[in-house]
């Protein structure tokens, strides 16, 4: 499965790749994606784990820039 977000207030390049590794090594994901300049994200994992690693990555992205607004893309 694979799904876009939008994270609304994302304000450091440098904490979005930070995001970006610590997503790639989640569990089930083959491939994450942080694009500060577009403040997307992109994630594709396995389908039975897919609402899991979405909760993981939004605890990632929190711990990095707690104001940052993940939306669905």
């Amino acid at each position: 499965m694979k799904k876009a977000f939008k994270l609304e207030g994302l304000n450091c390049a440098n904490c979005a790749e930070k995001m970006e590794r610590e997503i790639k090594a989640l569990e089930g994901v083959n491939f994450a994606s942080v694009n500060f300049m577009t403040a997307k994200m992109v994630i594709e994992g396995d389908d039975a784990r897919f609402d899991d690693i979405v909760k993981a990555a939004q605890r990632i992205v929190t711990r990095y820039e707690p104001d940052v607004v993940v939306k669905k893309a």
